[in-house]
């Protein structure tokens, strides 16, 4: 039998303008081990006010959003969807 591959990325929106990838890869270490963090920017590189983690397993994607979802990251509150 195959194994089912589940992604386990994250939906973050109301990031600052100003935050960065590494901002939000650091922040989600806080819930476990990160695959990646993308924030989506404009053409001027500002945030456009969201981005996608992937975590690196299905747990520590609950795990995220549990302890996460509503927090503050660089003075606004973050909401987390998968």
């Amino acid at each position: 039998m195959g194994t089912i591959n589940m992604i386990n990325e994250l939906y973050i929106s109301n990031l600052s303008r100003v935050v960065t990838n590494a901002q939000l890869q650091s922040y989600f270490s806080l819930a476990g081990k990160v695959l990646s963090a993308k924030v989506i920017s404009d053409k001027n590189g500002f945030c456009k006010g969201y981005g996608f983690v992937e975590m690196a397993t299905q747990e520590e994607t609950q795990n995220a959003k549990n302890i996460l979802n509503h927090t503050v990251l660089d003075g606004m509150k973050i909401e987390i969807k998968e």
